[in-house]
């Protein structure tokens, strides 16, 4: 199964807002509980780079996540890479 590893720097006056965006979308998720679905959101140490990691289907249907993609262009700082990714394995302790 193909995963995609989304990343990008947001402005830094724009990271906070990206935080609060995505952890409304991982509240949803928390709700909604979509099956088959893997999400993770990692924010690095320099504050303002983050980056996604997607296995699966639906989280194009959640609202949160459509308000989080509605005006992420407003909050980048530069451009954003998408890539395939093969899962090699995964734990979780």
């Amino acid at each position: 199964m193909s995963t995609a590893v989304i990343r990008y720097r947001t402005r830094p006056e724009a990271a906070e807002e990206n935080q609060r965006l995505v952890e409304n979308v991982f509240a949803e998720l928390a709700a909604a509980a979509p099956p088959g679905l893997r999400y993770s959101t990692f924010r690095l140490a320099d504050g303002v780079t983050f980056v996604h990691v997607l296995d699966g289907a639906g989280l194009p249907e959640l609202a949160a996540f459509q308000e989080f993609q509605r005006a992420i262009g407003d909050r980048l700082d530069g451009d954003l890479t998408r890539e395939d990714a093969t899962v090699i394995g995964s734990y979780t302790g």
